[in-house]
């Protein structure tokens, strides 16, 4: 039975992601592995991740939570970490009392504290309740990283680190966001591995075992 043929779009499709991937791989593989790292330093220590998105970008975020309070590869302990848009009630309250633009910022003025972080997903830098989120970010004193679309861009601006992703479709974005989610993920596991590991000296270096002394045998005077 012959194959389908792949679509001209489903070919270019690929074309698109595959080059976006070289390109994070070239210029963002690192960020990624260094921002797992951190939070690796930032979490035990009780500090919290918050993370937002709008659309696939929320989905994106919400992954890299639940990667982060269940578990990404081995089993560990969970983390603090929260993805904004999820929390419906919050979000459907302070978006009808307060306006959409503010959905993200209240949220983190309330759960925001010096030292936490705070992962903002936009393919485009520029949504408003992002921007309004990085803004209540530094008046709480969290920290701001943005993954996002081709920069400059405004989100990027705002951000205290940025791993931009340079793609000519919102889809190849996407899922190289995801692509940087799993990578974050994964150096976050190792750094936590590296600390906890215990310490083994060389073979060479241990004490040789001594050889049992002989029993000797006592017998009381009579």
């Amino acid at each position: 039975m012959r194959r389908p043929a792949a679509t001209p779009a489903a070919e270019e499709h690929c074309r698109v992601l595959l080059e976006a991937l070289r390109r994070f791989q070239q210029h963002g593989l690192a960020d990624a592995a260094a921002w797992g790292r951190e939070l690796a330093r930032v979490l035990p220590a009780g500090g919290r991740l918050l993370a937002a998105g709008n659309g696939g970008s929320a989905a994106q975020a919400q992954h890299l939570t639940a990667e982060l309070v269940g578990r990404y590869a081995a089993d560990r302990r969970p983390y603090s970490a929260l993805a904004l848009h999820a929390e419906t009630s919050s979000v459907t309250a302070i978006g009808n009392d307060y306006g959409f633009d503010e959905v993200f910022a209240r949220q983190v003025a309330a759960h925001g504290r010096p030292g936490d972080v705070l992962m903002l997903l936009s393919t485009s830098g520029r949504s408003d309740n992002l921007l309004g989120a990085a803004t209540a970010a530094r008046a709480a004193g969290v920290r701001v990283w943005a993954l996002t679309g081709p920069a400059p861009n405004p989100l990027a601006a705002q951000a205290d680190a940025v791993l931009s992703v340079e793609a000519a479709s919102t889809a190849a974005v996407q899922e190289t966001h995801l692509v940087a989610v799993h990578v974050v993920c994964e150096a976050f596991d190792e750094a936590l591995a590296a600390t906890r590991a215990p310490e083994r000296t060389p073979a060479a270096a241990r004490p040789t075992a001594r050889p049992a002394r002989p029993a000797v045998s006592r017998t009381e005077a009579p």
